[in-house]
């Protein structure tokens, strides 16, 4: 490239909904690059989205933009292209004469200007259309993450090349031999000479291998520039890259100049992992689908996907997927500089299908096809484009896939190729040409990820309640010798079956189950995560931009309806502490899996659509919300990750404790003769500790360190102890709550009324002023929601939605508890504000009974967390006045939650307090509401 004209700046523009055509003069201007709604152009929206944020100006239809540019006189016979780094459907005229039209959603639209321009001043008028598109276009138009915007991004450019210069040049590393191929083509000559040389830059050192000088052709090109020996390999650990410059000359002069970034790097699939220039990795991967609250749609700046990507990295991320999308060059530059495995997505979540389907819909899919040519010319040069998926959730012809990941590794077989993200749903299959599988199970019992929707049940083993750290996946992915009997959700053959699909349910034809599926490629587990937090509407503020958190100010408004605004900020804290220990489980369970390389979470950040998805623990802007700090969160997502692997928290005194200590190792440099040192600690003291020495090899190690074991000390109450692991002179630590209990706690009923009911000898009571405890038989409750521990899953509207509409269960929808752990009930029960481990079967065993419209002052002493959908006021234990006595109503089955130690332990401090003068409600309820309530 020899000259640009940049064509930023204030542009003539028209809006044009009804495509109506250009009316002159034009009306109005706008700045680009930008969008209609950035530059609030168009009728203010007044819609309030409910499932995503709102668009403040939105528009779909035409949108007119024009400007006038000068040509330079040595510049008007150059060749000549006009640039366009991001924009919807194109057309482009130059002095009102159309050049033509360009759609791709992912790459860059570029018109050839050759032979059109004379000096002096020209006239560009390009018309973009965000409607009518070849594909729906995943999350590359959604109003779920970008929106579907009207306006140009990114570098809007006249590039100016010389009479001979090179083009589509890829550059292929070849680690073995220290060398980068270099192909392309020569256009404008018979013959050039060609010199190529680089630099290394975003290294600790600097290297610049000598320059090369070659003899090219006309046409098609291939060379080899050695690197030598010295030369710096590209990893996430040592993200080195080189600038290379190709200069063709003719003669003594130099006729053009054309640079790339590249690295050497190799990153392959061997056996069941992943290698990064031999070295095992673990990816540690991040959902992304462009969601950018103060623009509505993706940055091109590289300082902006710094940012962005930094503050992922600081939470041990080393790994982006992108949901149905593809973002701009910056983001891959930025993560070549960060280290950051990329994974881009074809725009497409649905049906591929061939001529076989009465669906089929051959000029789509010959688009999204081109599509994925189009981003690998684009964007293949950069080493962190490591890895490529055909879309979302695919159906359809195996065959079709097979061959689509065929064609694009003989063009292109730098990047790794998956058929999909969780293609087949509930009937997988792992296709021929593909390098990875990326998933959630192999059949109906073979999961490995800790949590479903209720319409995708069986639901995972972080939802349905493990006691301690035991869970892999293992023997799911690998299975045992004998034949898995267990076809996907119980189909053996053919016919149709409902999967969830988007938002909604969709209807499937399913292909015969293929047998028992054993990987020979890694494995990925796919969207895993999805931990639900409840609103932080002080977020509400943050949307300065112009899209709208009306979603969030609905759902204030709704729980001001319900009297609860005052608990917001309680319900957004304690449902984010039980998210954030569900989310630690989850990506334990990945890292004690041997045989999974590695997850991509749904997510580290929150999804602003889909029904409004508050999954992160990080807000929709990539900050934090409060509740871990990057540096505890690594404890559980690094390339050096402890485990200790136990049966369960809870213990009682004298009960043995037994562990086995880990390590998942993936950082490249060994560590030899490592001390790990461990301790138990109550309130400061030490009750127990020890020291084990082990080595980890290098990247890859999963090191067997030994097993700790003593016996749990006496305690006087229930304690609350820390198991504390580090590895001496590193930053590599872990940390555990355990929970010890009182020997010889007995449930001692004796001095306190307990009913099961409001009966009449119970109302007879409270007449006369006494104290009754009413625990009723949660099974037998109406007016009361299921106890669940874990935090729901996504969000309730969408998935309630979608179950009924596929008759499946809706999900319980809870969001932990909000618990007044200072109340003198919990004496003996030593607790939090925030549920915890010793809840656990407590609440599994437990339901929590709808309270609306009682007075403020009934404050549950443990309080169910609700949805921002319904909001309902929900009472697991609650206490009242009634008439002249003093209730206290609990709706745990006492029966089988005293089967546990901490379900006893609690059952005594509830009697307990029960029988003590402390047993002084305040809040007032009538006899009749109380029953009303209790039904």
């Amino acid at each position: 490239m020899i000259a640009t004209i940049n064509l930023d700046g204030v542009w003539e523009f028209q809006l044009d909904g009804e495509k109506q055509g250009r009316r002159l003069p034009m009306n109005d201007t706008i700045a680009l690059p930008g969008t209609t709604s950035l530059a609030r152009k168009g009728e203010p929206n007044e819609a309030a989205h409910a499932d995503c944020l709102t668009d403040e100006y939105a528009f779909e239809g035409w949108a007119w933009y024009a400007r006038e540019f000068e040509v330079p006189a040595e510049l008007a016979h150059a060749s000549a292209m006009l640039y366009l780094e991001r924009t919807r459907v194109t057309t482009v005229w130059i002095d009102g004469q159309e050049l033509g039209s360009q759609n791709s959603l992912c790459a860059p639209h570029v018109y050839s200007l050759t032979n059109r321009l004379t000096p002096g001043a020209h006239t560009i008028t390009i018309r973009v259309d965000n409607t009518d598109y070849p594909t729906k276009g995943g999350h590359m138009t959604s109003r779920d993450t970008q929106t579907n915007w009207n306006g140009i991004t990114g570098r809007i450019e006249l590039q100016f090349l010389g009479e001979a210069h090179v083009e589509d040049i890829a550059t292929y590393p070849n680690v073995e031999s220290r060398t980068v191929t270099v192909k392309g083509r020569l256009i404008g000559a018979k013959e050039a000479q060609l010199t190529v040389s680089a630099v290394s830059f975003n290294a600790a050192r600097e290297h610049a291998p000598e320059a090369r000088a070659y003899a090219i052709k006309a046409g098609e090109f291939e060379l080899a520039y050695p690197l030598g020996e010295e030369a710096l390999l590209w990893s996430e650990w040592e993200p080195n890259l080189y600038k290379l410059r190709l200069e063709v000359t003719q003669g003594d002069s130099t006729a053009d100049i054309h640079e790339e970034t590249f690295g050497l790097r190799e990153f392959k699939a061997e056996g069941g992992a992943f290698t990064i220039n031999g070295a095992k990795t673990f990816l540690r991967g991040k959902h992304d689908g462009l969601i950018f609250p103060l623009t509505g749609f993706a940055p091109t700046s590289v300082e902006e996907w710094l940012r962005v990507l930094e503050i992922a990295k600081s939470y041990g991320i080393n790994h982006y997927r992108f949901h149905t999308c593809c973002p701009p060059e910056a983001a891959f530059e930025a993560a070549d500089r960060l280290g950051i495995y990329m994974e881009p997505e074809l725009p497409f979540w649905g049906t591929v299908t061939d001529e076989t389907y009465d669906n089929h819909n051959e000029a789509e899919q010959r688009y999204l096809i081109e599509e994925g040519y189009r981003m690998l010319r684009a964007f293949g040069n950069h080493p962190s484009f490591v890895m490529m998926s055909l879309g979302n959730e695919l159906w359809g012809s195996k065959e079709r896939i097979d061959g689509i990941l065929k064609d694009y590794k003989a063009f292109d077989s730098r990047p790794l190729y998956t058929q999909g993200s969780n293609n087949f749903q509930w009937v997988p299959v792992i296709l021929e040409h593909e390098d990875f599988f990326c998933g959630v199970r192999f059949s109906k019992e073979r999961l490995f990820r800790g949590s479903y929707a209720m319409c995708d049940a069986p639901q995972g083993h972080v939802q349905t309640g493990p006691q301690g750290t035991m869970i892999d996946y293992d023997d799911q992915i690998i299975p045992p010798s004998q034949p898995d009997s267990s076809a996907a959700d119980g189909h053996t053959g053919g016919g149709e079956i409902q999967i969830q699909y988007g938002t909604e349910a969709k209807t499937v034809q399913a292909d015969a189950a293929e047998g028992v599926i054993v990987p020979q490629v890694p494995v990925i587990s796919h969207e895993i995560g999805q931990y639900q937090t409840y609103p932080d509407f002080n977020e509400i503020a943050k949307y300065t931009g112009p899209l709208k958190a009306r979603n969030f100010e609905l759902f204030r408004q709704r729980l001001a309806d319900k009297g609860l605004d005052h608990l917001a900020e309680q319900f957004h804290a304690h449902s984010g502490r039980v998210a954030v220990e569900a989310y630690k489980e989850e990506l334990e369970a990945a890292f004690r899996t041997k045989h999974l390389a590695g997850f991509q979470l749904l997510d580290l950040q929150d999804f602003s659509g889909q029904g409004t998805a508050l999954v992160g623990v990080l807000d929709a802007f990539m900050d934090s919300k409060g509740l871990i700090s990057p540096e505890e969160w690594r404890t559980f997502c690094s390339d050096a990750v402890l485990l200790a692997r136990f049966a369960t928290y809870n213990y009682a005194a004298g009960e043995r404790f037994e562990a086995a200590l880990q390590l998942r190792y993936m950082r490249p440099e060994p560590l030899q003769g490592f001390t790990l040192s461990w301790e138990l600690t109550a309130d400061g003291e030490r009750l127990a500790a020890g020291e084990a020495v082990a080595s980890a090899g290098g990247a890859g190690d999963f090191v067997e360190i030994g097993r700790i074991g003593f016996d749990m000390p006496d305690v006087p109450m229930m304690t609350r102890t820390t198991l504390s692991m580090r590895i001496e002179g590193t930053d590599i630590r872990k940390s555990y709550d355990l929970w010890i209990y009182p020997s010889g706690v007995a449930v001692d009923k004796s001095g306190v009324k307990v009913f099961e009911d409001l009966t009449d000898e119970a109302a007879a009571l409270l007449e006369q002023g006494g104290r009754i405890v009413v625990i009723p038989d949660p099974n037998r409750l109406t007016n009361a929601i299921e106890g669940t521990y874990c935090v729901d899953f996504w969000c309730y509207p969408m998935f309630r939605s979608i179950s009924e509409s596929m008759n499946k269960p809706v999900p319980v929808g809870t969001m932990g508890l909000l618990i007044d752990h200072e109340h003198p009930a919990f004496g003996h029960f030593a607790s939090e504000p925030h549920a915890t481990e010793p809840w656990r079967r407590i609440v599994s065993h437990s339901r929590s009974i709808i309270l609306d419209g009682t007075d403020k002052e009934l404050q549950p002493i443990v309080q169910t967390i609700d949805n921002f959908e319904r909001n309902h006021k929900l009472g697991m234990m609650f206490e009242c006045k009634v008439g002249a006595g003093s209730l206290l109503v609990c709706a745990v089955d006492a029966m089988l939650a005293g089967e546990s130690t901490e379900g006893r332990q609690f059952l005594h401090s509830l009697f307990e307090y029960a029988k003590s003068e402390a047993f002084r409600p305040r809040a007032e309820l009538e006899l009749a509401k109380v029953r009303e309530l209790i039904r």
